[in-house]
């Protein structure tokens, strides 16, 4: 059930006005018509054209995030193309629906943010950090850890709302460099993570997970920390929880938030693989 409507046809501005003189010679006629076939073969070329890139354009445009219901909820359907999504989190839309159900795209209000230089760390935290409790890696098992976020629930997501299809746009856009995760291992063995998408200089998180406890913060803590080494302003986070609540991230009113987002979209992208650059000296 799409929302994203075209209009069945799009008007050229572009008209031709080609006079015929009686006194020209049969050859000149000849080459005459030959030049109006020639340009209108051109017109008709550059008419489809015209015709396609607008068609493309309007179809992956989204409605004015304000006008998003009450619980969020912007609109229905379209796909999950690179282009799409991109141009969804630049708008701050995201896509979040369960199996079976058609895609749906949220802008909620207020928005939970979180800036990299405002991460609480807890003091049992900040120990195990020092001592290198976990390796910590970047762009390493993106595949592993969008599969295992897949087998967890939010605090306010419920319902096994990672399926294939968005398991595989979010790999699509690893790929194309926009999708970045965080590892964190112990022993050898995957033990907690998050990803989420790059834009600019702004950060779109998506998800975590932990097998072990600290896991998950100590991957957000990572994520703050290399952000802010690479002059980052903002991580979205979407929806608020408890947990990232307690860990610095603070409601905003929605246009608060696409005010600062168009901000940082525009600056320059941190695109290709990461590497984690290590810790800012904690406090």
């Amino acid at each position: 059930m799409p929302i994203f409507m075209l209009p069945d046809d799009i008007d050229s501005d572009i008209i031709m006005d080609i006079r015929h003189k009686s006194d020209i010679k049969h050859k000149s006629d000849i080459k005459h018509k030959s030049d109006i076939k020639h340009k209108s073969d051109i017109k008709h070329k550059l008419d489809i054209e015209h015709k396609s890139d607008i068609k493309h354009k309007l179809d992956i445009e989204f409605p004015p995030a304000h006008l998003a219901r009450e619980d969020g909820l912007l609109c229905v359907g379209g796909d999950l193309s690179p282009q799409r999504l991109i141009n969804a989190y630049k708008n701050g839309i995201f896509p979040w629906f369960s199996e079976g159900q058609p895609i749906l795209w949220w802008s909620p209000d207020p928005r939970l943010v979180l800036y990299p230089d405002g991460i609480n760390i807890s003091k049992s935290l900040k120990k195990k950090i020092r001592k290198s409790y976990f390796t910590i890696t970047m762009d390493r098992a993106f595949e592993d850890v969008i599969h295992a976020c897949s087998q967890f629930r939010d605090e306010n997501r419920t319902g096994t709302w990672l399926v294939d299809t968005m398991i595989q746009a979010y790999i699509e856009l690893h790929k194309l460099g926009y999708a970045h995760s965080v590892e964190i291992w112990k022993d050898g063995k995957l033990a907690g993570g998050l990803y989420g998408v790059s834009i600019g200089r702004a950060f779109f998180g998506e998800s975590m997970f932990s097998y072990i406890s600290d896991a998950s913060k100590t991957a957000l803590v990572a994520l703050c920390s290399h952000l802010k080494h690479h002059e980052f302003d903002i991580i979205d986070c979407q929806v608020t929880t408890k947990h990232l609540v307690s860990m610095g991230a603070q409601e905003i009113p929605r246009r608060g938030f696409l005010r600062q987002i168009k901000a940082s979209i525009n600056k320059n992208a941190l695109l290709g693989k990461w590497e984690f650059c290590g810790f800012d000296q904690l406090s």
